[in-house]
């Protein structure tokens, strides 16, 4: 049972990829990462001997520490982080927990290099239109909440990638790109380990809004609109991706927690 210091992974899963999501801190061994190197959405590997060193950068926050169990490592990690003034949970169960509950984790490998300040560098054309939000807004809410989104002219992205050593995607001939019907969204859902149901719909509203088969979900056409709106909106194509966050926020609590919901005015009663 959870107490005020663990949570539970299925409370943690109702956090994950909400805009008030805690901090994910693995603290797994390097050899118990190494027997399953993947991680909980979200998750940044940290060393729980040096937690009075890096505890800082989270002071102020809410935070899960993740062990292999749930014991030891997590409950010691998080018990110095709330010293340095962090809301600290030890994960039920740990990573272990997670798994055995079938919880989605994201393998380590498919992650770019991050960079000296932790965090993984992406960039892309610029003036986004709905890939190119909702892309990042995937990979800030499910795989690194501090992912760094540089817009380029379209024919300088693989250039800037090279030599800001950041990952290209959504144009041609790169891995984090369109395949066969299926748009960028789509394959980092796949490629991530992200295809929960929830996700599994917002794949095919953005898939249908951005390749124009809005006939693949009946929200494509919504999303096709307050999308090409945002885009008029902004100049700035940084502004418009912080406003297209909240955008697919809402996007994904419908098709978490909403979808069965319906609002009809009623009709007008015949007067007698």
């Amino acid at each position: 049972m959870s107490s005020y210091t663990t949570i539970s992974p299925d409370k943690l899963s109702r956090l994950i990829g909400t805009a008030n999501r805690p901090a994910l801190i693995d603290v797994r061994t390097d050899e118990d990462f190494a027997a399953d190197p993947r991680l909980i959405p979200g998750a940044v590997r940290r060393n729980h001997e040096q937690a009075a060193d890096w505890g800082e950068e989270f002071s102020g926050q809410s935070a899960i520490v993740v062990c292999l169990r749930g014991q030891k490592l997590a409950q010691g990690t998080a018990a110095w982080l709330r010293h340095l003034d962090v809301a600290a949970e030890a994960l039920d169960g740990g990573f272990e927990g997670w798994k055995a509950a079938k919880l989605p984790l994201v393998p380590a490998e498919k992650l770019p290099a991050r960079d000296a300040n932790g965090r993984t560098v992406w960039v892309t054309r610029a003036r986004p239109k709905i890939d190119r939000i909702a892309c990042p807004w995937l990979i800030r809410r499910f795989v690194d909440p501090n992912a760094v989104f540089l817009f380029v002219t379209p024919a300088e992205v693989l250039a800037v990638g090279e030599r800001f050593n950041a990952a290209p995607f959504d144009v041609e001939n790169v891995s984090w790109s369109h395949r066969g019907e299926f748009c960028t969204f789509d394959v980092m859902v796949e490629e991530f380990g992200l295809a929960t149901p929830p996700l599994l719909r917002l794949a095919a509203m953005v898939r249908g809004a951005d390749t124009g088969r809005l006939d693949l979900s009946p929200e494509a056409p919504g999303l096709l609109a307050a999308s090409l709106g945002l885009s008029r909106m902004f100049d700035d194509d940084l502004e418009q991706l912080e406003a297209g966050m909240t955008l697919y926020d809402a996007f994904y609590r419908w098709c978490r927690d909403a979808t069965s919901e319906t609002h009809n005015w009623p009709t007008n009663k015949a007067k007698s």
